[in-house]
């Protein structure tokens, strides 16, 4: 068996840079489609965007989400800046997410709506009170001592907590430059 010297990041620039047109993710129920070159300037943005809200190399990084597009981005995005992805199961209940936040000292939360009869905005919530009250990025907690974000996967707003929209742009406006060695290859 043959071993590679790249990282998941290094392997996603490879294919964008030799296949950059070649359709890479297709979303059919979503009619929407990224080809190589497509996918990787959004990991990039995602990437820059988390760097921006202070995820860096070893930070951890929930998803608390099924298969959507983003969970994708978000996990290419982690391994190009070296943050550790904690993927959460999405059968938790408050006590296995709380629990897995804690012992994980998870540092961002990336959530949807919810699965099934389980709201994962409200159970963040119920999770972290203050989100209620603090500014995106300001989080500030006594019982998770390192979580400093919570990002929803989507469009909508939440009080508290950032929308991928709002992290992409973010990276948009970062200088690829700018974050030096915090990002694998950009």
């Amino acid at each position: 068996m043959q071993l590679y010297e790249r990282t998941l990041g290094q392997w996603l620039e490879h294919w964008a840079e030799k296949t950059p047109d070649k359709e890479y993710i297709v979303y059919s129920d979503r009619n929407l489609r990224f080809t190589w070159s497509q996918f990787n300037r959004r990991v990039n943005d995602m990437a820059k965007g988390l760097i921006a809200i202070g995820v860096e190399r070893g930070t951890h990084v929930g998803i608390w989400a099924a298969n959507v597009p983003d969970w994708l981005t978000l996990l290419y995005a982690c391994a190009k800046i070296g943050a550790v992805y904690v993927t959460v199961n999405t059968n938790y209940k408050q006590a296995e997410l709380e629990y897995l936040c804690k012992n994980s000292d998870m540092h961002t939360l990336c959530i949807v709506d919810g699965e099934k009869d389980s709201d994962f905005v409200q159970m963040t919530y119920t999770m972290l009170p203050e989100l209620k009250t603090c500014e995106r990025g300001h989080l500030r907690s006594e019982r998770f001592p390192y979580m400093r974000n919570v990002v929803y996967v989507g469009q909508e707003k939440h009080r508290g907590m950032y929308n991928t929209a709002e992290i992409l742009l973010l990276g948009e406006n970062v200088e690829d430059d700018r974050q030096g060695s915090d990002v694998d290859t950009l």
